[in-house]
């Protein structure tokens, strides 16, 4: 996941109403959207990979996304799979704060990460390239492959556009979000980070969507939890060849109170 952007209790019907990107390499095998077999209370993609995921939300209300933090140094070899952290959020049932501090003194044993983990009652962001949780504040915010709400182009474009297509009073219009997660303008030089990767990758990774065969946006999402506690979880998977877009997949339902 390289890009989150999201409005959080700042909307008249919806306490969350989110979009992400998925970017990743395209060979890697991936299971789209789908309640698990194995833990049918959630509902995510799968990395076929290691079994973890990106993002997703159970049936309890539990949401968990993350995005890798693009620093060569924060790399570790032989370090254990960042998408672990989403899946046992999702699949266990420990309170948000427990489940926080259970991760840190392991943290360190990953490569460099965002996770955002909450129910419905709270949110919270935290990454092991600094100390301490953020508890996340009713607004409009965007996360990338930085700290939170870091002003990199395709986060500051991406808060402005959501911004401007959201009205508290009105239903979000899901054809407009997935048109901002398609965006793939590119950012001019001088606006670009410097990650350490080199400026070709800044180039290609610039974009809010990336088209690139080889390493780009393979799934895009969007995710609307109410006041009242429905989920609405959209998610479109991105084709090879970038210029293909599959059907897009649609869940609903109600928050289960425990």
């Amino acid at each position: 996941m390289c890009i989150i952007l999201f409005s959080y209790k700042n909307h008249e019907t919806y306490d969350l109403i989110l979009a992400a990107n998925r970017d990743e390499f395209r060979d890697r095998p991936t299971q789209a959207l789908t309640y698990w077999p194995d833990s049918p209370h959630v509902l995510a993609g799968r990395d076929l990979l290691n079994n973890g995921t990106w993002m997703g939300i159970s049936k309890t209300g539990r949401f968990a996304a993350l995005t890798n933090f693009r620093r060569p140094s924060a790399m570790k070899m032989n370090s254990p799979s960042r998408g672990a952290l989403v899946k046992d959020f999702l699949v266990e049932n420990i309170p948000v704060m427990d489940y926080l501090e259970s991760i840190q003194s392991v943290a360190k044993d990953y490569s460099g990460f965002n996770l955002i983990v909450g129910d419905m009652k709270q949110l919270y962001y935290v990454s092991n390239c600094k100390d301490g949780v953020q508890q996340i504040s009713p607004g409009l915010h965007g996360l990338s492959n930085s700290f939170i709400n870091t002003p990199w182009p395709k986060v500051e474009t991406g808060k402005q556009k959501l911004d401007s297509c959201l009205s508290v009073d009105h239903e979000p219009d899901i054809k407009k979000i997935f048109q901002i997660l398609s965006d793939d303008t590119r950012a001019a030089d001088e606006q670009l980070p410097n990650t350490g990767v080199g400026l070709e990758w800044e180039r290609l990774m610039s974009p809010i969507f990336i088209s690139d065969s080889f390493y780009g946006t393979c799934s895009q999402s969007i995710i609307l939890i109410s006041k009242n506690g429905h989920v609405t979880f959209y998610e479109q998977t991105i084709h090879r060849d970038s210029n293909h877009k599959g059907s897009v997949r649609k869940y609903s339902f109600q928050v289960q109170t425990l």
